[in-house]
């Protein structure tokens, strides 16, 4: 990769100023760090940019909680099954601080998120001067061209700080945006309401709110996956007086299953077996494969938490008076804030359809809904007049899809973390990174010159 300016250099269009680089990928998180690490590992010299609305790597910082380990092996980090001898291995981050003998005395495969976290930064410390952070793109668009296809776009961004807009073009275009907090419709009223909490801003937002650690709030998890019931379980030890209540839709909380035989539907090379499926198949599969990862729980996460019911059953036999409670066969499809502030919540009977309000009111909703991937679309706006028809489809290789001759052979835009319906259920997680990053560097540079950074 060639140097590139300074992250924080204005870019303005005032002064007619506009930077032209190979690549550019628009969000710095996993997915595009490890494009960063195959770019490095296959020596390809070309000039590459990384823009990102955070102003320093981060990745899933509001749940990077308390000894939350990772649920899946540390093997399947940015390098390994593409290249275990490249130095972005974790193998060789834990040698770089000096904890590989220390780690490898733990006897496990799955590190601590916090120490993840870490690696991630580790290997973004890396490619600095590739990165201009506190940049959140607005759109991208086709740079026209009179004498034939589309040849190079444009990406506009805007400073988080101070709202300047940068403009810069390059030939290649890669979105890695990730996903947007999903918040249940009836929770919502022209904005997220300061009493309604996304997970994916838990531990940063709820200390500023709740500043009162011994203080008796009331508190409501919404959702029956991974996050939410660690949120359940964090809640209990960061606010030891506060009674808890979650709320699921299904019947029960249901464990993950990690089993050795259906992990195997993670491995890099079950891409092209789910992208040559027919799409009825294809929709069938991600349904039967969601128990993988949707709604449900680590297991041994799920031991302790009904161990921790257990106690209190045991110390309280009325359950009116438990200060921890989980409420199945429950949707919350809204709410009304009190005059105090605080929310009382709208229940459905996911069984009977009966809707309720709940009993109690509470000073905080903490919500583990998961993410919309669909950002992309409205990036890509300017892009539509190009396209074969109204949808956004993209190749074995993740380039989108436009009209023929509509675009160069040497140009294009590829997506990454929006393809599930056409790549299956390990597009939005970390397990197929490493090589699905050497794919991406293949095809947007097929004949790499070989030169390190």
């Amino acid at each position: 990769m060639m140097p590139s300016k300074p992250a924080n250099q204005s870019h303005q269009a005032a002064a007619g100023l506009e930077d032209h680089f190979d690549l550019v990928c628009v969000g710095f998180g996993p997915a595009s760090l490890a494009i960063a690490v195959a770019l490095h590992d296959r020596g390809v010299k070309t000039r590459v940019l990384f823009t990102e609305r955070q102003r320093s790597f981060k990745w899933h910082a509001g749940m990077l909680l308390p000894n939350a380990r990772m649920q899946i092996s540390f093997m399947k980090d940015l390098a390994t099954l593409r290249d275990p001898r490249s130095k972005f291995t974790f193998v060789n981050y834990l040698k770089s601080k000096n904890r590989l003998v220390a780690f490898t005395n733990l006897s496990t495969f799955l590190p601590l998120r916090e120490e993840y976290n870490d690696y991630l930064a580790w290997c973004a410390s890396h490619f600095e001067q590739h990165v201009r952070y506190g940049q959140e793109t607005i759109s991208v668009s086709p740079m026209k061209n009179r004498q034939g296809p589309i040849r190079s776009w444009r990406v506009v961004s805007q400073d988080v700080d101070t709202n300047d807009r940068s403009f810069i073009t390059a030939r290649h275009v890669v979105l890695a945006v990730g996903g947007k907090p999903k918040i249940p419709r009836g929770l919502t009223d022209d904005g997220l309401d300061s009493r309604v909490v996304h997970s994916s801003a838990y531990s940063t937002v709820v200390p500023t709110i709740l500043a009162d650690t011994d203080k008796v709030y009331d508190l409501a998890v919404v959702g029956g996956g991974q996050s939410s019931a660690e949120i359940f379980n964090d809640l209990q030890n960061r606010f030891p007086n506060a009674r808890i209540t979650l709320y699921t839709g299904a019947s029960a909380l249901k464990p993950s299953d990690d089993s050795p035989f259906v992990n195997e539907i993670f491995d890099p090379e079950r891409v092209n077996t789910f992208y040559n499926l027919s799409h009825e198949s294809q929709q069938k599969t991600i349904l039967s494969d969601k128990s993988t990862n949707y709604g449900v729980v680590r297991p041994e996460l799920l031991d302790h938490m009904y161990e921790s019911m257990y106690h209190q059953r045991f110390r309280e036999p009325h359950q009116s008076k438990w200060r921890c409670k989980i409420e199945a066969w429950r949707e919350v499809v809204g709410y009304n804030k009190l005059l105090d502030g605080r929310l009382q919540l709208r229940l459905k009977n996911t069984s009977s359809g009966e809707v309720s309000m709940s009993e109690s009111s509470f000073d905080l909703a903490i919500v583990g809904t998961g993410y919309e991937r669909n950002f992309h679309e409205t990036l890509l706006a300017p892009t539509r007049d190009l396209l074969p028809s109204d949808r956004f489809v993209v190749g074995r290789d993740y380039r989108l899809q436009f009209r023929e001759d509509a675009v160069a052979g040497d140009s294009g835009i590829w997506l990454q973390g929006c393809c599930e319906d056409s790549h299956g259920l390990s597009d939005t997680l970390l397990s197929i990174l490493a090589v699905r990053g050497g794919e991406m560097v293949d095809s947007i540079f097929p004949s790499p010159t070989q030169a390190k950074l």
